[in-house]
């Protein structure tokens, strides 16, 4: 038997994916975890208008990816803030995080969800609604639950509980922490979407679209050839980061950093 030549023999090579593509357009901006930092949220939305700006004009939608609340000193700003920008921008979207999850049980005066709250920052999101952190440590949980249910406006409460689970845009998955491997997006469970960690970040593989996610902090952020972490620990770090897209352009921008990728 003849063997084949060479050239045929040679494996044809592998071709890399096409880049995901957030559709034609338009142009997307999408900011991680703030966690109470309004100081840092307001220079990061200017230098998102700059950025924009700069590109040419072209609608710019703008997706928060949840966690406005806890942890950093003016949760109730954030929200105010956030509640000005749905007024005024119709492009401007919010998806929902493991701790507004826990913000609207808590405000609604759910007396087992103040546990959890106050040990993962609450106590700092309470003390911008008006208590003084030492008389948040000083109540038991039912007391804690019956001050917000007094004291949180209602206002606030009706806005957060609006947002949205997830958002699709292009070949790109907006979302809090994650997807569960192997589930279709549109079968994502909320559990998983707001609080999966180890098994999505571990996962080798593709999803059915790029995942764009907060939740997990990363030093800087953290792009993967099947998702792009942007939480980079803004309460504590002083950097608030967003992604922004154009067609299959991405690029960062931090408070006062930007850069392409």
């Amino acid at each position: 038997m003849i063997a084949p030549p060479a050239w045929l023999r040679r494996k044809a090579p592998m071709t890399a994916p096409p880049s995901p593509s957030v559709g034609d357009g338009q142009r997307v901006y999408a900011i991680g975890d703030i966690h109470g930092r309004d100081d840092l949220l307001g220079d990061l939305l200017a230098l998102i208008a700059r950025d924009s700006e700069a590109r040419g004009a072209m609608p710019a939608h703008l997706i928060l990816l949840g966690d406005l609340v806890d942890r950093g000193p003016g949760s109730a700003q954030v929200i105010e803030r956030a509640m000005e920008l749905a007024r005024t921008d119709p492009l401007v979207r919010f998806v929902k995080g493991n701790h507004e999850e826990a913000f609207l049980l808590a405000a609604r005066g759910h007396v087992r969800a103040t546990h959890f709250f106050r040990q993962y920052g609450g106590t700092e999101t309470a003390a911008s609604y008006g208590l003084d952190p030492r008389d948040c440590r000083a109540m038991d949980d039912e007391a804690l639950a019956d001050w917000m249910l007094g004291n949180v406006p209602r206002a606030h409460v009706d806005f957060v509980e609006g947002f949205e689970d997830s958002v699709e845009m292009g070949d790109y998955f907006f979302v809090h922490a994650g997807v569960k491997p192997g589930v279709a997006l549109h079968a994502q469970s909320p559990d998983d979407l707001r609080w999966i960690r180890a098994e999505f970040l571990d996962h080798p593989h593709g999803h059915e679209k790029m995942i764009v996610h907060g939740h997990s902090i990363s030093e800087n952020v953290d792009a993967q050839p099947n998702r792009i972490g942007i939480d980079t620990g803004a309460y504590r770090s002083g950097r608030l980061t967003a992604i922004g897209l154009e067609g299959t352009a991405r690029w960062f921008i931090q408070t006062g950093v930007a850069s392409r990728v």
